[in-house]
């Protein structure tokens, strides 16, 4: 077996990595909407699935990490067996997925940043700000932009410079400038916002809680893949980084640490957000109106509005979109690292993989910096994928025995011990959430034709159908499993 000769210099460059990776875009522009749109009771149920799915899954992973000291392929190969390696390649792939387009994300903050700037320095194309003006920019921005291509390519250069350099002077160093640097651009804009006349109103509206929403399916659904999503869970990305840990890393507290960090994060980007709203609009109504509008209308053609229309909004506007595009890029890096510990498992020198990486992103990603559609149809794919790959993980504790992969793999070196009782009831409980997850997703009719189109033939190219999850998803079965013997041999053997 090939072990890692490199590590974190500290726990806290480990919980720094771990921060990085879980706080995300997700946290400023999905959470915002759905804590305005159902509240407290949102918040409640949301916070009760970190540590129901979320937690245990991350501490599954970190634990395998640490153990075999190498990539999620090598790794799941041995913790679940030989047979199951095509089971750690879909994981792989399925974040990968997910990393090809996460550098789009960072580069439109970057043109929001640009954005807010140039409003800095006019008066009359701030006061003229408008929804139309927004929605065409949006529109200019996420299609057929060679600016955004541009900067597509250089922040996916930037990351694997700052990554090829290893471990403590690339991803240590890089989360220890900019995760307290995010958390304090996030309480800044919070601030702000709260001292606005109607900010308080929208903090009181983000913490009501109505009863009546418990007995809506859809806020626990919203809860659930919120917290599988925004932590991380299932990504492979936390056994990447415990692939790195010492060897006496705590296991537990890490992870705590991190799940409790990323939720923490997730409400301070909603007390900056919901204020915000309410503070614009003339009444409850609208302000309710703005906040349903979905993730990427909230982010890039509504909150520009928002702070320009209130004191100090245009500062606020700035350093808001400077905290998103952090954000993207410190949850970027941790996938970018992922695809690098892949090829120097396949012993590949870190340069050399480091320039794979490089290429293989900014091509791949490069039909999602080109088209929206594209962009969405690989977000709809490979994140509902990480439900999948949550379940995966899961399969490899009960391959083990879950009370005797707690007992080696977990509580050892932990100095907090999670009751087995819960672990056990979470880990069993999880393996219905998860198909129950995919089922309801799939069952929602977010495509008109989910299956075949009118003339009957495979709807594979529709952003949203279930045609096109089946087919991405079971290509990438079919050559794991097919290769399975040979992936085993070279990422393990």
């Amino acid at each position: 077996m090939k072990e890692n000769v490199e590590q974190f210099s500290s726990k806290w460059g480990v919980i720094l990595a771990s921060l990085g990776m879980a706080i995300g875009a997700g946290n400023l522009w999905r959470f915002p909407r759905l804590a305005g749109q159902y509240g407290g009771t949102f918040i409640i149920l949301w916070f009760l699935f970190l540590f129901i799915w979320s937690i245990p899954i991350l501490l599954s992973e970190f634990s395998i990490g640490k153990k075999f000291k190498q990539g999620v392929i090598a790794s799941f190969a041995q913790a679940a067996g030989k047979k199951y390696t095509w089971m750690g390649f879909f994981i792989t792939v399925c974040t990968l997925g997910i990393t090809f387009y996460y550098s789009v994300v960072t580069a439109w903050g970057l043109r929001y940043v640009g954005l807010s700037a140039a409003l800095l320095d006019n008066t009359t194309a701030l006061e003229n700000l408008n929804q139309s003006f927004l929605d065409q920019y949006w529109q200019s921005v996420a299609n057929g932009s060679v600016l955004t291509v541009i900067l597509h390519i250089g922040v996916v250069i930037f990351a694997v410079f700052m990554l090829y350099q290893g471990i403590q002077q690339g991803l240590e160093r890089v989360n220890k400038i900019l995760i307290p640097s995010l958390l304090f651009l996030m309480l800044l804009v919070a601030a702000v916002a709260l001292s606005t006349e109607n900010g308080p109103k929208g903090l009181q509206y983000m913490f009501h809680i109505d009863p009546a929403l418990f007995f809506n399916s859809k806020v626990w659904i919203e809860a659930v893949t919120q917290s599988a999503w925004s932590t991380g869970a299932g990504w492979g990305l936390m056994l990447t980084i415990a692939s790195y840990s010492r060897e006496k890393e705590d296991v537990t507290f890490n992870i705590l640490v991190s799940g409790i960090g990323n939720n923490v994060a997730s409400l301070i980007a909603g007390i900056a957000i919901l204020p915000a709203v309410f503070a614009i609009a003339s009444d409850d109504a609208q302000a309710i109106s703005y906040l349903q509008s979905g993730n990427t209308a909230l982010t890039f053609t509504i909150i520009p509005l928002l702070f320009a229309k209130i004191p100090y909004g245009e500062f606020l506007g700035v350093i808001f979109f400077i905290a998103f595009t952090m954000a993207a890029f410190s949850s970027l890096i941790s996938m970018i690292e992922l695809c690098i510990k892949t090829f120097t498992d396949l012993e590949f020198k870190r340069t050399k993989a480091s320039i794979i990486t490089a290429v293989l992103c900014i091509a791949l990603g490069m039909p999602s910096a080109i088209s929206l559609d594209f962009f969405s149809n690989q977000d709809w794919v490979w994140g509902l994928g990480l439900l999948i790959s949550g379940l995966f993980i899961n399969f490899a504790v009960q391959k083990n025995g879950i009370q005797k992969f707690k007992e080696e793999y977990i509580d050892k070196d932990s100095s907090i011990i999670i009751p087995t009782v819960l672990y056990k009831s979470a880990m069993y409980l999880n393996i219905g959430i998860g198909l129950f997850l995919v089922w309801w997703w799939m069952s929602q009719g977010y495509s008109a034709s989910p299956w075949f189109t009118e003339d009957g033939k495979w709807n594979f190219f529709d952003v949203y159908s279930n045609a096109t999850i089946v087919t991405q998803w079971g290509g990438v079965i079919v050559v794991g499993l097919i290769f399975n013997n040979w992936l085993y041999r070279k990422f393990v053997k």
